[in-house]
Order: C-alpha cells, then sequence, then structure tokens
C-alpha cells in the first residue's frame, strides 16, 4: 500500500529513526552527540597552509556543521525514539482491541495504517524482527520486512474488505523475493484469496494470511489476556458481563458496519475511554 509524499531530509530522517526501536534512536542521539561534539571541539587557532585555501575553508566549514549537528541531530533522533514508543504503544493497544473481539468485522474496520500495524506486531509475537517500509517505492508493494534466524522475509499487506485476493498479487511478490533473494514471504489479508492464488502459492516459500490465520497469529496476546482479565464489576447486573479491559459493566449494542453489520454485541460501557468488546453469546 504506496503513501508517499514530499519530505524534507530532517523529516525523511526522523522516519527513519521511528523505524527503529526507540531504544536504538537514544542511542543514536547519545552516539551523534559525541561524535559531533568531538569534531567540533575548538583546538588551536588553524592557520592556512600556502596553496591550500581551499582545503581549509573545507575543514572550517565542516567544523561549523558538526557544531550545529551535534544539538540538531540528537533532538532529531530523540524525537524519533519518542515517535517509535508512541507507535508501540498505539500498536499494543490495538492489538489489545482486536483481541477482545476478534471477529471479522473487527478487522474490516480498522484504516490500511492500522491493519499495517497489526500484522506487524502478530508477526513481532512469533519471534520476528519487523521493519515497516510502508509499500513505498519500486519494491512490489513490500509493506514489512521480516528477519529471524539470519534470514530475511516480505510481507505485502491487502486490507480488500469486499474483494478476493488473486494470484496477480501473489506472483508479484513472488517476483520481488527472488529479485531481492528473500527466503520467504507472505501476504496478508483481512479478507481471502482465490483459488488460483492458493495453488500458485502450493509448493513455493509464499505463505498466504487471510483474517482468519492472522487472528490465530495474535494468540499468545489472546493467551495472556485470559490469565489477566479483570474480575466482574461489582455492581454489574445479573446477565451482563465485565469488559476484559477496564472490568466496567458492558453495554448491548448493534454493529452498524462491516461484515457483521446488524449483529449484536457486547461494549464497554467507559467507551469511547475503553473500547473493550465481546461476543454476544
Amino acid at each position: 500500500m504506496a503513501r508517499s509524499k514530499k519530505t524534507s531530509p530532517a523529516e525523511d530522517l526522523l522516519l527513519l529513526v521511528a523505524l527503529l526501536p526507540w531504544w536504538a534512536g537514544v542511542g543514536l542521539a547519545v552516539l551523534s552527540y559525541a561524535v559531533l561534539h568531538a569534531l567540533s571541539a575548538p583546538g588551536a587557532a588553524p592557520v592556512a597552509p600556502p596553496g591550500q585555501i581551499g582545503q581549509f575553508a573545507v575543514q572550517m566549514l565542516g567544523r561549523q556543521l558538526a557544531y550545529y549537528g551535534q544539538f540538531i541531530l540528537p533532538v532529531l533522533c530523540l524525537a524519533g525514539a519518542a515517535v517509535s514508543a508512541l507507535r508501540r504503544r498505539q500498536r499494543r493497544a490495538l492489538v489489545a482491541t482486536v483481541t477482545q473481539n476478534p471477529a471479522a468485522s473487527m478487522l474490516d474496520s480498522l484504516s490500511w495504517r492500522e491493519f499495517e500495524q497489526l500484522v506487524g506486531e502478530g508477526f513481532r509475537l512469533q519471534g520476528y524482527q519487523v521493519m515497516e517500509s510502508g509499500g513505498n517505492g519500486p519494491d512490489g508493494g513490500v509493506d514489512l520486512v521480516l528477519s529471524k534466524g539470519g534470514e530475511r522475509f516480505l510481507v505485502q499487506c491487502k486490507q480488500w474488505k469486499a474483494y478476493k485476493v488473486g494470484v496477480e498479487v501473489v506472483r508479484e511478490l513472488y517476483g520481488v523475493m527472488t529479485a531481492r533473494g528473500a527466503a520467504g514471504g507472505f501476504v496478508v489479508t483481512s479478507g481471502q484469496f482465490t483459488e488460483p492464488a492458493r495453488e500458485f502459492a502450493k509448493g513455493r516459500n509464499l505463505t498466504l494470511v487471510d483474517g482468519t490465520l492472522l487472528i490465530r497469529l495474535l494468540g499468545p496476546v489472546r493467551t495472556v489476556q485470559r490469565k489477566t482479565t479483570a474480575p466482574p464489576a461489582p455492581d454489574a447486573p445479573a446477565g451482563v458481563p465485565a469488559c476484559p479491559a477496564c472490568g466496567k459493566s458492558m453495554v448491548r449494542r448493534i454493529a452498524k458496519r462491516g461484515g457483521q453489520a446488524g449483529a449484536a454485541f457486547w461494549g464497554c460501557g467507559g467507551y469511547p475511554g475503553c473500547k473493550g468488546t465481546r461476543a454476544v453469546g
């Protein structure tokens, strides 16, 4: 899912650092300050050697850039680390919301960005290191790059609510995998795959992940939640469940959109502060 726009070099650096774990951004901030501070440290007053005025000017310019860079670059790295930490928190909250109501309609209600974040977090739970690429550039629409055991895997996300993912998408990713020397690949959709797409993937290092299998990737989270589910609220009326996220009494609601439109479900009484849900029945 390509999403591109013109950005400044500072924005590009911030976004690049934001793709790393937050602690890596903090480390880069400290490292960049130490290096640039050393390069900008004042020494004895330099004298331009005869015939080397140009080289002298370049050295002075480099020192000036290092002086200002020792303040600017660490700030950008710290800002990127903050964005990374915020995204991590958002992904965890998103996973918690989806696992509380693992229905297809929940996946359909996500934005394209939320869907990619959810997919990335699902692979993290399986032990992969995840790099988000956003599907930008001539890379065949690769949205995530995974690393595990020294091998690299490519992921393409397709949040298609009304259509099945066809063989063209699967064939395209396989070509990119071959060109980039990836060990394997995944095509992930909130919907389903056509039969030709499934046939093409057979016998190849390609895995097709539909909405049902994606929910299974989040299984470790559901296991933890079952152990830490809040007890029912003491004042909850008989037959009314407690919210699995905060413990408040829930309210019976009707889904207004998605594949489960018109179906009943339990929603947290503290909505929109809490978005916990339960299936009815």
